[in-house]
This record gives structure tokens, sequence and C-alpha cells, in this order.
């Protein structure tokens, strides 16, 4: 009973990251209609900017707030100067530049900082909470941080101007552009925003993983998995897809498969997702007249 609870708590602990990933990618898709394929990149390299500040002598904190803030400006940059001109640009055209930018950040990362594997320092102290080593305070901290967001996020988009003029955008663009609003502005802020959360993904998962420029690859699997449980277009119901993944993972890798073939069943996860329910759970069908 003792090694099943344990389980549970370090999926809830990596479902909080597959979570963080999952919302990223959910708020560019429901923005722009296309998945971002460099997500999990993009976070990686927000991480090392966030090891080279702390390497460096800044409190994780400060280097914490720090990389959130360049991330949110590089996601920002990223929508104005490289996708903008490919807003009418054919899908295919959207999809080689999602993976040239993986490649890019990629190929940085490993320039910059080389690919030798680093340790990256956790916020949270890896003493337990009862004492009984079945749950510890970096778990519970990694869930807090997730819900934090969420939170955050969720006021952000319902009580805010500029929360509901972004979600107006992403819903019906030609309606928002009447009611004034720049929808153009309003995609890169979204951008921002997923850049942002990918970088705290990044930065939750780097001590459990070590920090090197493919710590990322499997993660974003089983964010794009959580994503699709939950539903592609709908950001709580991806959040609840990641802690489901994330759960759903360990236990199979524990007492089914053995944890060598876990991405293998995320991989299973999104085949049967798409073929099965393409909404999500808690996703909803939409009918577009073409």
């Amino acid at each position: 009973m003792d090694f099943f609870v344990q389980q549970i708590a370090a999926g809830l602990t990596s479902g909080a990251i597959y979570a963080c990933v999952a919302l990223g990618l959910v708020m560019i898709y429901v923005s722009t209609d296309h998945i971002n394929f460099a997500q999990g990149e993009m976070a990686m390299f927000a991480t090392y900017l966030a090891w080279a500040m702390i390497d460096a002598g800044l409190p994780y904190w400060i280097a914490f707030g720090l990389t959130v803030a360049v991330a949110f400006a590089g996601g920002l940059f990223i929508q104005r100067v490289v996708l903008k001109p490919l807003e009418n640009a054919p899908v295919l055209a959207l999809v080689v530049c999602f993976i040239a930018l993986l490649s890019i950040f990629n190929a940085l990362a490993g320039m910059i900082w080389s690919y030798t594997i680093k340790q990256f320092p956790s916020p949270f102290p890896a003493r337990d909470v009862f004492g009984n080593g079945l749950v510890s305070v970096q778990q519970l901290g990694v869930v807090a941080v997730t819900l934090v967001m969420l939170g955050l996020l969720t006021v952000f988009f319902r009580y805010t101007t500029l929360g509901l003029a972004m979600r107006a955008a992403a819903q019906n663009a030609t309606s928002a552009r009447l009611m004034g609003v720049r929808v153009s502005w309003m995609l890169a802020l979204g951008w921002g925003l997923a850049a942002a959360i990918g970088a705290i993904a990044g930065m939750l998962v780097a001590p459990i993983v070590f920090l090197d420029p493919n710590m990322m690859t499997g993660i974003l699997v089983y964010g794009f998995a959580g994503a699709l449980v939950g539903g592609i277009g709908n950001p709580l119901g991806a959040v609840a897809g990641g802690f489901i993944v994330g759960v759903l993972e360990n236990l199979v890798g524990s007492y089914v498969i053995g944890n060598e073939l876990k991405l293998t069943f995320a991989l299973i996860v999104v085949v049967g997702v798409l073929l099965l329910k393409p909404a999500g759970i808690f996703g909803r069908v939409i009918v577009k007249r073409v």
C-alpha cells in the first residue's frame, strides 16, 4: 500500500509538470489552431538561462522571476518577428517553422552550454512531509506552484479586460476586431504567456531529470498526451489531463509494463485519444462550415 501511495504522489508531481506543458500547448492552439512543436525546447532554453543566473550568484527566486520575464519577452519576439509574416502561409509552412525553432533552440543550448548534464537546484527541501518517505516537500511544492499558476491564469482570463480581450480574439477574431481588439497583439501575448508557462515547467522538471538540451523531448510528448486527454481546446481540461497522464504513467510503468516503456504508454494514449475521442474528456466537438 505504501508503494502505491508513493507512486500516486510521484505521478501527481510528474502530472503537474505535464500540466504546465499542456497548458502552454493549449494556449497557442486556441489562438492559432496550431501545435507549437518547439514548446519543449523553448522551455529548456529558458531553464538554461535560469541555471546561468543561479550559477552567477543570483538567488533562486530572483532568477526564477527574471527567467519567466525573459521567456515572456522571447515568446512575444518570436510571434511578432518570426510568425507574424506567416499568418496567411500554408499550414505546412508553419509546421516547418516550428520544427526549425525546435532545432535552433536545441543547437544553441548545446553550443552555448555544451551537452554535459548539469544539476539544477530545487527551491524545495528534499525532506519528507510525514516522515515515512511517501510524500516529499519537493513533490508538494511542484504541485502547489502548478495550482497557483492555474489560479492566476483563471483570474486573468475571467476577470481582467486584457484576459477577456485575449479570449475574444481566440474565439472570434473578426468580431473582436470590430470591437476594437488588436487581435495580432493578443496572439503575441498568448505566445508570451505560453513561453513563460513553459519556462516554469522547465525549472520544475530540471531538478528531477537534470539539465541537458534534450531534457524536454519526452516531457513534451507527455504534455501533448495530457492536452489531448483533457481537451486540446480547454485549458482547465489540459491541466486535468496532465495530472491524469502523470498518475497513469507511473502506475502503468510500475505495475504493468516497466519504467523503460513509459514513453510508449504516452504515445499509445495519444493514438487512442485521437481514434476514440479526439475532443478529449473535457473538450467539446466544434463543427465548422467549410
